[in-house]
Parts: C-alpha cells; sequence; structure tokens
C-alpha cells in the first residue's frame, strides 16, 4: 500500500523532547514501512523516518527562530500533498482540519486522526459542514463532544516495545512528566507528593503560552524542598525517569484524549495514579496497571497501596494493549475500509455510466461521504 503521512511542522519526527503528536507519527510511520509498505511522510526537514522524506520547512517551526508566520508552511505543506495525491493509495492526516475542503474535493481518498481536544464551541458549525469527512479517534472519551462526525474508528496510540526497558521503581520518587499548564494540573501532584511526605521529579515542558500562569501560580510551590524541576528529557532520560519513579502522577482536570505518558510509564513497568478524566478509565486498568482516583485524599491512599502492583504486569499489558505494531494493525483496518469503498463506487459508477471502473471518477466534486463504523 502506498500511504502518505502529513504531520504538524511545530516539532520534527519524531520530535527532540515534548511533542506527542509527532512522536506518535514517527512511530505509526517507521512501523508501515517494517509492515512492507510504502511511506511517504510530509514533515518539518530535519525528521527523520524510514518512508520518503517531503520537507515543507528546513526545520521544526518551533525551533526555527526566522519562523514569523508559521501558516505561510502549513498552506505549502498542503499544497505538496495535494500535488502528489495521485501517487497515493491513501493519505492520513496528523494536522487537523485545515485540508478538510482540499480532501473533499480529491480522488486519492483520505482519513484525519484527532491529536487534540474536541469540546471547543468553535468547531460546531465547522464539523456539521464537513459530516462526511472520514476521521478516527485515538480514545472513545475523546468523540463526546461530536457523536456525529464520521468516526472510522478508535485507535489507541502506541510505542515500539524495544523502546523502553522496565526498571525497578526504585528511585523513591514520584514522577510528573508533560507540560506545566492549568489542565496537567502539576499543583495537584505536588500536593499528593506532600500529603506522602515524598519527592517528586518534574520533567516538564512549559510553553510560552503558560509562562504567565507558571510564575503567578506554580513557580513559588516549584521552590518545595520536595520538589526537583528537571526540564524537558528526551527518548534516553524519559525510560530512566519513569524507570525509577515509585509511580507517575496524572493529576489531570481535562478531557484528555490520550494521554502518551501514561502508556510510556507503562513500558517501563511503573504504575500511574490518574484522575478520572477523558481517556483515563480507558488507558488505566484500575488496581493492575495504577490507580484511577477523583481526589487528593484517594491519590493519597492509592499510593499506598502501589507496592502491591506487579511493575511486570504494567509492561505486559502495555504489550498486549499499546504496541506500535498494534496501532499500526488498526490504522491499517481503517485504509482497507476506504479503499475497498473506493473500489467499490467506482464498480458502480462504472455500471451505471457504461464506462470502465478504471475511468469512473472517485466521486463528484464536493461528495465524498464514507460510511460510517
Amino acid at each position: 500500500m502506498k500511504i502518505a503521512q502529513v504531520s504538524p511542522l511545530a516539532e520534527r519526527v519524531p520530535p527532540i523532547g515534548y511533542g506527542g503528536t509527532e512522536r506518535i507519527v514517527a512511530y505509526l510511520s517507521d512501523e508501515l514501512v517494517r509492515q512492507g509498505h510504502e511511506l511517504t511522510l510530509f514533515a518539518s526537514g530535519d525528521s527523520i523516518t524510514e518512508g520518503r522524506l517531503v520537507a515543507a520547512c528546513d526545520q521544526a517551526v518551533r525551533l526555527d527562530s526566522k519562523v514569523v508566520d508559521p501558516l505561510a508552511h502549513d498552506v505549502f505543506q498542503l499544497e505538496q500533498v495535494i500535488q502528489q495525491a495521485d501517487g497515493f493509495d491513501i493519505i492520513h492526516f496528523h494536522t487537523g482540519y485545515s485540508h478538510f475542503p482540499f480532501s473533499r474535493r480529491q480522488n486519492t481518498p483520505s482519513v484525519t486522526t484527532f491529536h487534540g481536544r474536541l469540546d471547543v464551541a468553535d468547531l460546531s458549525q465547522l464539523f456539521r459542514k464537513f459530516s462526511d469527512i472520514p476521521v478516527i479517534s485515538i480514545s472513545n472519551s475523546q468523540r463526546n463532544p461530536f457523536p456525529r462526525m464520521n468516526w472510522q474508528a478508535t485507535v489507541y496510540h502506541g510505542l515500539p516495545v524495544g523502546l523502553y526497558t522496565p526498571g525497578d521503581g526504585n528511585g523513591g520518587y514520584l514522577a510528573f512528566l508533560g507540560r506545566i499548564s492549568p489542565e496537567k494540573r502539576v499543583d495537584r501532584a505536588i500536593k499528593i507528593a506532600e500529603r506522602v511526605n515524598m519527592k517528586i521529579k518534574i520533567a516538564a515542558k512549559i510553553d510560552a503560552a503558560d509562562r504567565e500562569y507558571v510564575e503567578n501560580e506554580v513557580g513559588p510551590i516549584l521552590d518545595h524542598p520536595l520538589v526537583e524541576f528537571i526540564g524537558e528529557c528526551d527518548g534516553t532520560e524519559k525510560e530512566k525517569f519513569l524507570g525509577d519513579a515509585y509511580a507517575l502522577l496524572f493529576p489531570i482536570d481535562w478531557p484528555e484524549p490520550f494521554g502518551l505518558v501514561m502508556i510510556e510509564a507503562m513500558a517501563c513497568g511503573t504504575p500511574v495514579i490518574a484522575y478520572r478524566e477523558g481517556s483515563v478509565p480507558e488507558v488505566i486498568d484500575s488496581g493492575v496497571t495504577g490507580f484511577i482516583v477523583e481526589s487528593i485524599e484517594e491519590a493519597t491512599q492509592a499510593l499506598d497501596n502501589v507496592q502491591y502492583l506487579d511493575r511486570r504486569r504494567c509492561r505486559q499489558i502495555f504489550e498486549r494493549r499499546f504496541s506500535s505494531a498494534r496501532m499500526a494493525a488498526d490504522y491499517i483496518k481503517v485504509y482497507a475500509k476506504l479503499l475497498s469503498h473506493r473500489k467499490r463506487r467506482r464498480h458502480a459508477m462504472a455500471k451505471t455510466s457504461g464506462i470502465t471502473s478504471e475511468q469512473a471518477p472517485l466521486a463528484a466534486s464536493g461528495e465524498t461521504s464514507v460510511p460510517r463504523k
């Protein structure tokens, strides 16, 4: 199968530090190549892939101080995709919805994975207009704001099984990994650590949009003697950071679409203490790979019971449920369904119009609906 993966340009593929979407695009792309598919990755020029790279800019936009208007690079990338579209069997977008008007008018089937939150009122009018576009969720809970979209599947994220090795958790500290932002609630994590009198290490990115929040609300508590702030960490640092941790704290306060850090912790054998929001009940097996809680009090009680969890079992469940091979297989099923639908439509159009199926167009302009799952 000839497959195009279209990645955001903000980070390279895979990202150097923080960047969940681009990391998943990297794992998926390389796994598709390993499974024998012909893969083209549309991404920034500093990206690394087992497939063919088509670059829309020299390096990740976030890292390029010369970039003033990131949208210009996004539009250029979209034109690259459109120009080469006929050379693919399927185009898989990870870039949101900006391509919807163009995808609707292309003969090549496409599908879009949403990686972010959808509980945004601004999306209502747009999603009603493009309710025929085939889309994929990364958790069932992510669909809640727009259940009538043309959902093709829920595909949970996956990691290469050899990416991390399990640790023993003997570091004697709690871990917080991700972004420091209001919805991630690092303040809760620190309060939980205070309650159990346990050191907490915070490996986190601070976006420009969150600097005021950090300075005004988080900064003072980062000076607590139990807190060690270490900033962003790369893949090799992350393995030790998570593997040595007693537990990962994930005290979110928003409808998390997936939460990649949860399965990264499981890959390292580290249990997760997570608040019951968004995808958490779909990812964490409470009492097996961690505990799902609803308050600081419940979190502190859960930490008392982490010692009874089997870290080897956490790793086994990761391998069974959240490998990149499983993720790629799930996406291949979606691709095959869309291609099968295309073939049936072309055959039906050829039959009614008296031309060969090879001559029949995929669909009339502006009409690309595919069956709903």
